[in-house]
Order: C-alpha cells, then structure tokens, then sequence
C-alpha cells in the first residue's frame, strides 16, 4: 500500500484524493457520451456534476470540521489534514447531500428524471472503481486478514506508518485486498451499463440496473471488509453499508419492476444540441 502518491517538497500528494480524481475526471468525461445515448443535453448533465460534486465536497469537510471544532480550534494547522480522512459515514452523508444538489439542479433545469439517472449510472460507476482503487492504496476501508487459505496469495500487507495513521489499518498483517474486489466489481459493472443503455427499452432501465449491481457489489464485498467504525444492525447481522445496499436492491427491483410495465420511451428526453 502506498497512502502518498508522491512529495512536493513538503506538501504531500495521497494517493486516495489522486486516484478518486482520476475517476472524478474519467466519469465527467464520459458522462458526455452517455447523456447522448440517453437524450440528454451533455452541457447540463456537466454542469449537474459540478454542483453535486462542490456540494458533497464541500458539505463532508464542513461536517468534519463541525465534528472536531473543539480540536481544530486549538490546532488550526489541522485542517490540513481533513483531505486525507476517509469514513463510511462522511462517504455516505457526502454521497446524500451531492445526489440531493443534483436532483434540485436537475428539477431547475427542467432535466427528464430518469434519461438524466440513466446516463450518470454508467460513470458513477466507474467513479466508484476508481475511489476503491484508491482506498486500497491508501488501506482505508481495509479488509479482515486473510489467514493461511486461498486469500492469501494475493492478500496484501501494510507497512507504512502514515496509512495506519490516517485509516487505521493493521500493520504486518495479510489482509483481503477487500477494495480490489469491489473496484472489479464496479467496473464490470460500468462496463455493462454503458453496453446496456443505447440497448434499454424504457427510460430509467440502466440507472434501476445500476442500483441493483451497485447494491449487490457493496453487500457481497462487505462480508471481506474489516467491520471497524461501519456500524451493526440486527446484532451484528448486517454492518452500515450492507444495510444501506439492501433498500438500494429493493428499489431497484421495484424501478424495474415499475418501467417494465410502462410504454417505452414515455418521459420526453432533453435535445443535445447544446453537445
């Protein structure tokens, strides 16, 4: 594991806040493409990306910020440091406030609901690949150890003082390379949504696809991921996210379910003349 990407001077790069941009700029990219495949104007579903982006950004540092005011105040060089904090909540709260700017953004901007879902579904997917590959160079959200059985040929060990510092991840012990799994995941899933959506019958088909794999990928991966600060429910039964992905499979069904029994193409799509 390597949490800094590299030095400048003594300004350090993480290699989580790198990779997640990478992903960041591939998915904006891309997101051109599938909002013509979809009907929608590619400048507005840009411009949609920006604000949720701003807003989750900006909303999980202030909520960091409120939650350790007492410290920073006396410590104001710390602030600093709040880009390499990584947790399942503050990604679930940044997750709620940015797809919250999105759909009032969208709302504003008249953007048909499900044309619009349907074409960011393929590069939040392939956004979420890459933030997990940055996590798994950064050992936050690590995995249980692998012990001495299968997992161990390719189990991953960390040694470098900074990840345990910022994560908390165990150093010297082989651990399930649990984020791999699930950036293989998501980007199979990415793949297969950007193949499904010149194909889909019914507007909001790739974006219930979308929920339904991203759902099934974080409850399936969890059962590898160290359970520390994810939370419980049902003691101990489920943890924070894998209770969170069983309403997303739920309502995916549910979409499905729903968009099949109407006529195809019923919601008037936006003109991409302005792509």
């Amino acid at each position: 594991m390597h949490p800094v990407l590299f030095h400048i001077g003594s300004l350090l790069i993480p290699s989580y806040g790198a990779s997640a941009a990478v992903g960041v700029l591939l998915a904006l990219f891309l997101a051109q493409r599938t909002a013509r495949s979809a009907g929608v104007a590619p400048p507005l579903v840009w411009n949609l990306c920006i604000v949720a982006l701003f807003v989750a950004l900006a909303g999980s540092r202030l909520l960091l910020v409120a939650l350790n005011f007492t410290a920073l105040r006396l410590h104001p060089a710390w602030l600093v440091g709040l880009a390499m904090i990584h947790h399942p909540v503050l990604a679930a709260f940044a997750a709620g406030i940015g797809g919250l700017a999105a759909l009032l953004y969208g709302r504003w901007q008249r953007m048909p609901l499900w044309a619009t879902a349907d074409a960011l579904a393929a590069p939040l997917a392939l956004g979420l690949a890459f933030e997990q590959l940055g996590a798994l160079m950064a050992g936050s959200g690590y995995g249980v150890e692998a012990g001495s059985g299968w997992a161990s040929r390719w189990a991953v060990t960390c040694t470098n003082p900074l990840a345990a510092r910022w994560s908390g991840v165990p150093l010297g012990v082989a651990l399930h390379p649990v984020q791999a799994y699930a950036a293989l995941a998501f980007l199979t899933l990415a793949a297969l949504l950007l193949a499904w959506l010149p194909q889909q019958r019914h507007p909001g088909d790739t974006a219930g696809l979308f929920l339904l794999g991203a759902g099934v990928a974080i409850y399936f991966t969890e059962f590898w991921r160290d359970p520390e600060g994810r939370g419980t429910l049902l003691g101990g039964a489920l943890d924070g996210p894998q209770a969170a992905a069983v309403p997303m499979v739920v309502a995916a069904a549910l979409l499905l379910l729903e968009r099949k029994g109407s006529h195809p193409h019923t919601e008037t799509k936006s003109e991409a003349a302005h792509g």
